[in-house]
């Protein structure tokens, strides 16, 4: 069942998506040569804490760290450790926030020094499939309308959609009704109502759609070694449209 929030639900509920926001636009200033994914986990948890809220990974499932931090050919959910960013590299940094009883959860994919234009493409293709997936998003859409948007716009620019992993809904709990995959049929799924909180989250492959999860029972990674991107977001379904709570 979907949960719908209320404007009092949602006054909280805005503070911790801009407070996972806000990590993300300050890791954005640290991911560079040399930093190690370990000492960008440290840094978010530092901010998350000094903002009020917890971090809305730590401990979950028995996630030992504060952000994901997938590098390359790592979909999502990368443990940081002590692997240093090399020039070229891009760093996909899933983060969320718990304030007051509530979540925020969103994810960017960075660059690291000079990294080559196919792959930078990958990765704004891989945002605008976000927005792309919320175009004429409003309350009475079906979930398979966004995952339609945006499985449509990555195939047409020759990429691949991850079939393994979906977006979900959020709200007091970190995954909600309903799932949100990033593929699959126009006017299918569930009808969303306004007052539904979800975090659409295209997960996008430069070549095959097909991934392999490593020994840790975590880590995401592209079966053909090569790259995958990660965009995300938290919105707010409406009568007439879209808040997106964490841009």
């Amino acid at each position: 069942m979907i949960k719908l929030k209320s404007e009092k639900d949602l006054e909280t509920m805005r503070i911790a998506c801009e407070i996972t926001r806000d990590t993300l636009d300050y890791l954005k200033t640290q991911v560079k040569v040399g930093v190690t994914t370990k000492e960008l986990d440290r840094l978010a948890y530092n901010y998350i804490t000094s903002r009020g809220a917890k971090p809305s990974f730590l401990g979950y499932g028995g996630f030992p760290a504060t952000i994901c931090t997938s590098i390359n050919s790592v979909v999502v959910h990368g443990i940081p450790d002590d692997t240093e960013l090399k020039d070229g590299d891009i760093i996909s940094i899933d983060c969320g926030a718990y304030y007051k009883g509530f979540h925020g959860d969103a994810a960017r994919t960075f660059t690291v020094g000079k990294v080559n234009s196919k792959v930078k493409r990958l990765i704004k293709i891989t945002e605008q499939s976000f927005f792309e997936g919320i175009k004429g998003l409003k309350a009475g859409a079906f979930v398979g309308d966004i995952s339609n948007r945006i499985q449509t716009f990555a195939e047409k620019n020759g990429y691949s959609v991850v079939r393994e992993l979906v977006g979900h809904g959020i709200g007091k709990d970190l995954h909600e009704d309903p799932m949100v995959p990033n593929f699959g049929r126009a006017g299918s799924g569930v009808k969303l109502n306004a007052g539904a909180t979800i975090a659409i989250e295209p997960m996008i492959n430069m070549g095959d759609k097909r991934v392999q999860f490593l020994s840790d029972g975590w880590t995401c990674k592209t079966k053909d070694d090569l790259p995958s991107a990660h965009y995300e977001n938290t919105v707010l379904i409406t009568e007439n449209g879209v808040e997106i709570l964490t841009i």
